[in-house]
């Protein structure tokens, strides 16, 4: 190959990458694979240059290298697949109504008061840590948490709970 003899890797990486990605494209059935197995392997043959561009063609070597690292990832994925099929499944229970309900009413609050709340009340950060992620003062988000409380509070009473309907005594 003309262009392994003088010794440019760029050049080379020019001339044989497209046509090793596509052989390897027709054998993965992916693009993005191919590309990833034939970027690591002329990531591999880098630090050999200097004894593959001697080969008659080093093309060779960098498409045995990428065939290899292809057939591996398909190995793996294979392992990994069989692996879930024999896993139990385990059923997760949906969401209940309260739950259904507390989301929608955290829709309908302005992003930072629903940013301090979920901060706060999920992630168990204090005011503080709060402030300095929204970059503002503690008694601002302090008032967002009291205002996020106040309609959230409103919301969740005007909703009736399903079974606990009250009667007028």
């Amino acid at each position: 190959m003309a262009v392994a003899e003088n010794g440019d890797f760029a050049d080379f990486y020019a001339a044989t990458f497209r046509p090793l990605t596509l052989q390897l494209y027709a054998y993965t059935g992916d693009l993005t694979e191919a590309q990833d197995v034939v970027q690591e392997a002329f990531s591999r043959a880098l630090p050999r240059w200097s004894k593959l561009s001697g080969y008659d063609d080093p093309a060779a070597w960098v498409r045995r290298v990428a065939w290899n690292l292809a057939t591996s990832r398909w190995r793996r994925a294979r392992r990994l697949l069989d692996l879930t099929r024999h896993q139990r499944v385990e059923p997760v229970a949906g969401p209940t109504p309260d739950r259904i309900a507390l989301m929608e009413a955290l829709t309908t609050l302005p992003p930072r008061h629903r940013q301090a709340v979920v901060l706060h009340y999920l992630a168990d950060l204090p005011v503080n840590e709060i402030a300095d992620i929204a970059g503002v003062a503690e008694g601002t988000v302090k008032s967002w948490l009291h205002r996020a409380r106040a309609a959230l509070a409103i919301r969740m009473a005007d909703r009736e709970p399903a079974g606990r309907e009250t009667e007028d005594v």
